[in-house]
């Protein structure tokens, strides 16, 4: 087992960035499934559980511009949890983010950047999808489908400026892994700013275990450490059936476990979020009981 930490969770109840309603119930899905008690029989204290506000649906008359729907609330939001993870940081706390849909990770990624002072953190973005859409890109403008782009510091200013002044995250420090799903932009930004993109094809011909080694040595490389990204889309619906986006053909739950034991292995893990459950389309909380299992592997937990 890793060092016993003093964690700080927040839960997200946003799902005003995704395409269908639910994601905004995936942190009590992940409560009622016994994180609490999983995370504190590792030996970890749970020093503090917040929940982020977010506006209702019901109270907003339009999502306003279709190309970013919806971009005043979530930004709202996504500003309010950079400042609740930044201030975990600072106080010794290690940041577990609980989602909610996808946009969450800029205000993730935003306050770790900001609480580490600019210095460079390196994201692994495990997800079926790329999430590197832009306003001008995205077929749908929904913006837990632009998240990575944001970071990265293309997009919409209010959105990049949660992170602070300009990109908050290099492209050279940034890995996609289990990707199956990659709208036509989405490969355009990709290559232009060579990404580091692996997909499920990719990981099928060469093998997990080099392409998460390959990974893990990038989001390392030159960093003070990096941010787990996991998006339960990535994992098949076989086994992850309660997410808003399902592709088939995703990760098993071996290699998903693989991939979070991995990471705590490299004791570089500087803080970590579990995104885009949404209980409605889950079976007697499958998919929840999947995500508690994940982040004890994240935070240390092993066979043997």
């Amino acid at each position: 087992m890793r060092t016993a930490l003093e964690i700080s969770i927040n839960n997200v109840h946003l799902d005003l960035g995704a395409g269908r309603r639910g994601t905004d119930m995936g942190p009590s899905a992940m409560h009622v499934a016994g994180l609490r008690e999983a995370i504190e029989r590792l030996g970890h204290k749970v020093a503090e559980v917040g929940s982020v506000r977010v506006q209702s649906l019901e109270t907003i008359e339009t999502p306003g511009d279709p190309r970013n729907r919806y971009l005043g609330p979530v930004s709202r939001t996504c500003a309010q949890l950079a400042r609740r993870v930044e201030t975990a940081i600072r106080a010794g706390r290690f940041p577990l983010t609980l989602g909610g849909d996808h946009s969450g990770a800029i205000g993730a990624v935003g306050g770790l950047v900001k609480a580490h002072q600019g210095g460079r953190v390196g994201v692994l973005w495990v997800d079926a999808h790329a999430d590197i859409n832009t306003p001008a890109s995205s077929p749908s403008g929904n913006i837990h489908g632009m998240p990575l782009a944001v970071l990265l510091g293309h997009g919409l200013p209010e959105l990049v400026a949660i992170g602070g002044e300009g990109a908050s995250i290099r492209p050279e420090d940034v890995v996609i892994l289990g990707a199956r799903d990659v709208d036509p932009g989405e490969r355009e930004m990709i290559a232009r700013l060579g990404v580091r993109a692996i997909s499920m094809s990719e990981i099928d011909a060469r093998g997990l275990v080099t392409c998460l080694d390959e990974a893990l040595a990038i989001v390392q490389h030159d960093t003070i450490g990096f941010h787990l990204s996991f998006d339960l889309d990535a994992v098949d619906p076989l086994f992850a059936p309660g997410v808003g986006t399902p592709v088939p053909g995703g990760l098993s739950v071996r290699e998903s476990h693989l991939i979070c034991e991995q990471a705590a292995n490299t004791g570089k893990l500087l803080s970590l979020e579990v995104v885009e459950l949404n209980p409605t389309l889950d079976l007697a909380n499958q998919t929840g009981r999947l995500a508690v299992w994940l982040i004890q592997s994240a935070l240390g937990k092993r066979i043997l």
